[in-house]
């Protein structure tokens, strides 16, 4: 047997041999769908509204399964909110006269508080599935996609609006269909923003946790088992040791999301940077890089490798990836004016009745009411934005430009932009009694807790973005202090800032709602504006009050972002990008 002229068998049997590697990676795929199975009954467990609990147990033992059912409900809102923007942006970008009337929607949608989605889908998830809690699943995941999907398809819709012309050409030649540009230019072209805006999204729908999982709305309580709601349940009862607890969990798991997934998908999404050099600080992830060595990935990739090529040919049917430029424009202006007429149309046909309903009922004075209340909540989100920049933006220039400094300070200001921050609202309302501190003043500091972060996160990767011949060069020149400041650090970063600034507007809005009202144990703070207007009229199913309310809060972010942000965004793009 050791004669002979060799076995050539002998490397075939070596090859299938397991490692460890790969043993560590099927075990964790196991578990991660034992969990979900064992998860899957109490998702349809009976379910009636007269008789659904109010509240649920505070009993620390149950933490870890509330962990885990908020995070099934964390990323099937993510699953959701990928799909919509790859199918919402993209339509966006590549139909003409449909980008003219989806921006402007997905501008009022993303100015729309989450309580008033709740407001009209809790009811509707219900009766579609009666007798099940599958419906209040599905109400809470959907309250919690609209938290996430607004921003990743803005981001989405201007990496394929920029997408390089030499591509886009390159596209033609190979005569690629719109199946495969989508995947093969489309996605990875957008791919880092996507994931970079992602990652900020999942963060800031974890604000909203609370209000998705114990739900206030049309004068009922329902309670989903979750981290919101056990903390909803503690807070009520003043409990401020179980409210401990329950940050110190959700600590836990903020961190381990961004170790275990946002971080691997980070250094992942590089390899689709098109750039001509090579960064000197790129993301790590040793959770990445346990992946790449296991050979269960591609071992499970294997069998779709055929269905992804029968798209391919399938899809040629439907044409190739060209735009439609060839059209006359005669016909295009003829078509672009029916489609206006039409799209007026049915706009002042909506707000008519809506203004019919609301005269029916509370009268049309109820909206000087809501818009004084909203100059109310405005002024407090301008001294949000105001002291926010000054204190993180000189912060965010000095993390971003260091990158030493940036390695370690990064995941820290991802998980402070992730953890939710109406969990400290209890420390915040005691300390705010004890000192007889008004909620109208304290308010702005709630508020601040889940908006200021963008401004900083987004600061800290302009910073980082800098080329570093340029910094050479400012150092050369001898540009320091003031100067320095006024002519390289603020025009380089301005881009960013803008887009920091304009999420953080949108999200202190949307905290108002959260903001504006508190409840611990037998305190109850409420503050004069728009947000406690709509956490009222929520709460207690008045329907014309929350029309009044939505509408006018879209009025006031829109109008900020069409008057001002916008203006800057154009700025940013045609003086200071670099």
């Amino acid at each position: 047997m050791a004669g002979g002229g060799g076995f050539p068998s002998r490397g075939v049997w070596r090859r299938p041999a397991l490692r460890w590697v790969d043993v560590l990676v099927a075990a964790a795929l196991i578990a991660l769908l034992y969990g979900l199975l064992r998860l899957a009954p109490g998702l349809n467990a009976p379910f009636l509204p007269n008789q659904a609990p109010g509240t649920v147990s505070t009993d620390p033992a149950n933490l870890p399964y509330y962990a885990v059912r908020s995070l099934l409900r964390m990323f099937a809102a993510l699953v959701a909110s990928v799909l919509f923007t790859f199918v919402y942006a993209t339509a966006a970008a590549r139909v003409r006269r449909l980008e003219k009337v989806l921006l402007p929607v997905l501008d009022i949608l993303q100015s729309v508080p989450v309580l008033a989605f709740l407001s009209v889908t809790v009811t509707a998830f219900i009766n579609l599935f009666p007798g099940s809690a599958l419906g209040l699943e599905c109400a809470s995941i959907f309250a919690v996609f609209t938290a996430m999907a607004w921003n990743m398809t803005f981001a989405f819709y201007a990496s394929l609006m920029s997408q390089p012309r030499e591509l886009d050409e390159a596209s033609r030649v190979m005569r690629l269909t719109k199946w495969q540009r989508f995947w093969r230019l489309d996605v990875p072209s957008g791919m880092i923003p996507l994931v970079w805006n992602g990652m900020m999204s999942f963060g800031g729908a974890w604000f909203f946790l609370a209000a998705s999982e114990s739900i206030s709305v049309l004068g009922h309580h329902y309670a989903l088992p979750g981290m919101g709601s056990y903390a909803a349940a503690a807070i009520a009862a003043g409990n401020l040791g179980q409210v401990g607890i329950a940050i110190a969990v959700m600590v836990v798991m903020v961190i381990g999301v961004n170790v275990l997934f946002w971080r691997p998908l980070v250094a992942w999404s590089e390899r689709f940077r098109v750039e001509e050099s090579e960064a000197a600080e790129r993301p790590r992830s040793s959770v990445l890089d346990l992946l790449r060595r296991s050979s269960v990935p591609a071992l499970l990739g294997r069998p779709l490798r055929p269905v992804g090529a029968a798209l391919d040919r399938g899809t040629r049917v439907f044409g190739l990836a060209e735009h439609p430029l060839a059209r006359p424009a005669a016909r295009e202006r003829t078509g672009d004016v029916f489609f206006a007429g039409a799209v007026a149309a049915l706009v002042v046909y909506g707000a008519w009745q809506a203004l019919d309903y609301v005269h029916s009922t509370i009268g049309l004075g109820e909206f000087g009411h809501a818009l004084w209340l909203g100059a109310v909540t405005f002024a407090r989100v301008l001294v949000l934005l105001a002291v926010a920049t000054v204190v993180w933006v000189p912060i965010g220039v000095w993390i971003g430009m260091n990158p030493k400094v940036t390695r370690y300070a990064q995941p820290v200001v991802q998980v402070l932009a992730s953890f939710p921050a109406n969990f400290v609202f209890p420390f915040a309302t005691a300390f705010f009694v004890a000192a007889g501190i008004s909620l109208n003043f304290g308010a702005v500091l709630l508020m601040a807790l889940g908006a200021q972060w963008y401004i900083l996160f987004n600061v800290i990767a302009g910073a980082s973005a800098v080329p570093s011949d340029l910094r050479e060069a400012m150092t050369g020149f001898g540009v320091t202090g003031r100067l320095r400041w006024r002519a390289f650090i603020l025009p380089a970063i301005f881009p960013y800032y803008v887009t920091g600034g304009i999420t953080a507007a949108g999200g202190a809005w949307n905290a108002s709602i959260v903001a504006e009202v508190v409840d611990y144990g037998s305190h109850h703070l409420a503050a004069t504006g728009l947000g406690a207007y709509i956490t009222d009229a929520t709460g207690s199913g008045d329907f014309p009050k929350i029309l009044v309310g939505i509408t006018v809060m879209s009025l006031y972010v829109v109008a900020l972002n069409r008057l001002f942000w916008r203006r800057l965004y154009r700025l940013a793009e045609t003086r200071y990008a670099i």
